[in-house]
């Protein structure tokens, strides 16, 4: 089986205004990076739109009602000092979200071995109820629930190894035990959460990097930490909240990840997919701001995915 890709040019309507770090360039460059023909064989396909009945799976109907009805016709609004909607932005978070549905449903369906969701905005730090960190949808955690509605997968697994931590998911996930959130994460750094002590009902996993941390104290958590609170769940499916900005170039943070270090985190969870989940992985998008660190991270990362379907 093959490796899924997902994304949509209505991504690139979701416009954040000039000098934004989380900007439209961000999916030009992986779209380049993922035209070399090491990438021929991969399934590329668009996303559906998202139902609003879905996004409830996670986010309450006065919420989705508030955001869709602040949507712009013209200009740009901010829903925080982050987080932006211009007139493309309410469709682009509804394919987000479809992404991560359409991902899924091949996944389940045996159609494809894993896949990949190239998508703005990106969703980890949006809470049940609120927009953050340049996220209004939380994409991972509705596919998450999605899955398990649609599929009756019953332990479903988020591993985020962005650079800051998925707050988002961690609030949506913290009181279901058949949920399990890992989190590699700078801390201190925003949005400020992520600490050891929470741990919800045991589900959540964080393991916090310092600032100046590069690749081994960064596979050493995943070692000691996140691999084997991973295994013990023994999930049914593993979906990636795949950031790549705890790389070494980019200007948000100060973690000194490289290509290898992302090659490895990702074929750490593949293994972990394989051993117990059929290898059933869905990965999401999630940030990376600089535009070279990102291209290259994204290519081993979906390369990893396209190794493991072969």
């Amino acid at each position: 089986m093959t490796t899924l890709y997902l994304t949509d040019p209505c991504f690139l309507e979701h416009d954040t205004g000039p000098g934004h770090p989380e900007r439209p360039d961000r999916l030009r460059a992986v779209e380049k990076v993922l035209a070399h023909e090491l990438f021929n064989e991969l399934q590329r396909e668009a996303p559906p739109v998202a139902d609003e009945a879905t996004i409830a799976l996670a986010h309450p109907e006065s919420y989705i009602k508030e955001i869709k009805g602040l949507r712009p016709t013209d200009g740009l609004i901010r829903l925080d000092p982050d987080t932006v909607m211009s007139p493309g932005s309410w469709d682009a978070a509804l394919k987000a979200v479809g992404a991560g549905l359409k991902a899924v449903d091949k996944v389940m369906g045996g159609d494809v071995q894993n896949a990949f969701c190239a998508v703005r905005p990106c969703g980890h730090h949006a809470e049940t109820a609120r927009p953050m960190g340049f996220c209004i949808f939380s994409n991972v955690a509705i596919t998450g629930l999605y899955a398990r509605k649609q599929h009756g997968v019953e332990r479903v697994a988020v591993v985020d190894y962005d650079v800051h931590h998925g707050n988002g998911t961690q609030d949506i996930f913290w009181s279901d035990n058949e949920l399990f959130f890992a989190s590699t994460h700078q801390m201190p750094l925003f949005p400020g959460t992520g600490a050891l002590s929470e741990t919800g009902v045991g589900n959540i996993f964080n393991a916090p990097l310092r600032p100046g941390d590069a690749g081994d104290q960064f596979r050493e958590a995943f070692k000691s930490r996140i691999l084997p609170a991973l295994d013990n769940f023994a999930p049914d499916l593993v979906l990636i909240s795949a950031g790549f900005d705890a790389h070494r170039d980019d200007p948000l943070a100060n973690i000194g990840l490289v290509e290898e270090d992302f090659a490895w985190v990702t074929q750490q969870v593949v293994e972990m997919a394989d051993k117990h989940a059929g290898g059933r992985v869905v990965s999401m998008l999630e940030g990376g701001y600089d535009l070279m660190g990102l291209a290259k991270s994204v290519g081993v990362h979906v390369r990893v995915l396209m190794d493991a379907g072969a």
